[in-house]
């Protein structure tokens, strides 16, 4: 498996299957957290509420009530719950609880999370071949990855994931989550999905595998318009994609296809952008700590293509690095954006290792395009929206508003137990084969359309 939500300073900034979270290897003037003894916690504790009383203005007093607040429930836990449960146990729970609380991205890591997380930044991950996030308290597809297990057992964008073998997902953490989904490669786990186009739940079986995935791809159309199709943003996107297009310096026009493109490493996101721009803010992020707002600007050095139109495709499986690059292209003016609304990932994650080869993952800051505005929860909204396929807009049973969706959810879970659920069958452009060509134009609207536009373009610079 691979995955946004992570960073070796430049990070991998989306959770998923690939298990990408946003990492910094560099990590600026942070102090290492230790996590161990209650009389660890309540030195630190206590010494935070000296030192910085002045800077967050909560009274000692008040510290020391909440303090101790935690100290007497930890102890009613040890002593009366029903099973025995060691203290380390109850410390390490109260970790988790506090960190996933926070939202959907921050969490705790034990040792077995954070060495796999170290494993799958290396490029091959054991797994099903999605990305996963939560999207209003609810574990969702951002995207299936080409030709993986997934992709050709018909997962789309936008699927809720509601069962996992016989586990609701309801109320369980992301990371819990991907544990449940990962496993050795050859073993099968079953997927129970919601989508919105169906009218009752879908149940897939899934086969385990190994995921390598191309990152880059690129071809000509019409014999003239560069398409080059990323998958994800690992650590050679954005030097791949200038080879691909110094080997086309002929091309009228290019064409940027970013959907089910789930993120990647921040600085590929930012190179990808100055390949294209020749001056300006590309991406800004913003925290509390002073040390964690910085701006991402051009580089002086020349662009690419520089007098050429360009399309960016997104859907709703692009996420974060690819919301970066779109949404950046777009305040520049640099590109037309087709497609449909993306996810909405606009957070930075950082690993913090502690002690016992652990770690925590935190939010510290939010992305902001170069306009000012936000990623995170709205996404980067298309110049033309194009829905891809057929959209089908007839009620049934299983159909409900947005906002009643999860207790919808639940007492669909419990029917499920009652009825079969209906068998996932592959789409017709998704094929248990993997696919001999990048692009099918003939079955790809959205794709039409951008060499419309590009085309529209060429014709228009001419005149």
């Amino acid at each position: 498996m691979m995955s946004p939500y992570g960073d070796l300073k430049s990070g991998l900034d989306t959770i998923s299957l690939f298990h990408y979270v946003t990492i910094r290897v560099t990590v600026k003037n942070k102090r290492i957290v230790a996590f161990g003894f209650l009389s660890t916690i309540i030195i630190t504790l206590a010494l935070l509420g000296t030192t910085l009383s002045a800077e967050t203005k909560p009274t000692e007093s008040s510290r020391f009530g909440a303090i101790n607040k935690f100290i007497n429930i930890l102890g009613i836990v040890e002593k009366y719950y029903v099973d025995e449960v060691s203290f380390d146990e109850l410390i390490n729970k109260a970790i988790k609880g506090l960190l996933s609380n926070l939202d959907a991205h921050s969490g705790y890591l034990n040792e077995k999370d954070y060495k796999e997380l170290q494993v799958a930044t290396e490029g091959e991950f054991g797994g099903l071949g999605i990305t996963v996030g939560m999207r209003n308290d609810l574990l969702t597809v951002i995207s299936p990855i080409d030709d993986t297990p997934a992709y050709r057992a018909g997962i789309k964008a936008g699927d809720v994931i509601i069962k996992i073998d016989n586990q609701s997902t309801m109320n369980m953490n992301i990371d819990d989550a991907v544990a449940l989904m990962r496993g050795k490669p050859g073993t099968k786990v079953t997927l129970t999905i919601y989508r919105k186009s169906e009218p009752k739940p879908l149940v897939v079986e899934i086969t385990r595998a190994i995921i390598n995935v191309q990152s880059v791809a690129a071809q000509m159309l019409d014999g003239k318009i560069l398409y080059i199709r990323i998958t994800n943003f690992d650590k050679k996107v954005a030097e791949s994609v200038r080879k691909e297009i110094e080997r086309h310096k002929n091309a009228a026009g290019l064409i940027l296809d970013l959907r089910n493109n789930p993120g990647g490493l921040l600085d590929q996101a930012v190179e990808l952008v100055d390949l294209f721009i020749e001056k300006g803010v590309i991406v800004s992020q913003k925290g509390r700590v002073q040390d964690e707002n910085i701006v991402y600007e051009a580089k002086k050095d020349g662009t690419l293509l520089k007098d050429k139109p360009m399309v960016v495709l997104i859907n709703e499986g692009s996420a974060s690095a690819s919301e970066i690059v779109s949404g950046a292209l777009q305040d520049h003016k640099r590109a037309v954006i087709v497609g449909e609304k993306s996810f909405g990932k606009g957070s930075v994650q950082v690993i913090l290792p502690v002690e016992n080869k652990e770690a925590i993952r935190l939010t510290i800051a939010r992305y902001y395009l170069p306009s000012g505005r936000t990623i995170q929860s709205v996404g980067v909204t298309p110049d033309v929206v194009v829905h891809q396929g057929v959209v089908k807009t007839e009620e049934n049973g299983f159909s409900v508003k947005e906002n009643e969706l999860k207790d919808h959810l639940k007492s669909e879970i419990e029917k499920i137990e009652q009825q079969q659920a209906t068998p996932l069958k592959n789409d017709e452009n998704q094929t248990t084969e993997p696919k001999k060509s990048i692009v099918d134009i003939d079955k790809d609207l959205q794709l039409q359309t951008a060499i419309g536009i590009i085309k529209a373009l060429i014709v228009h610079q001419k005149q």
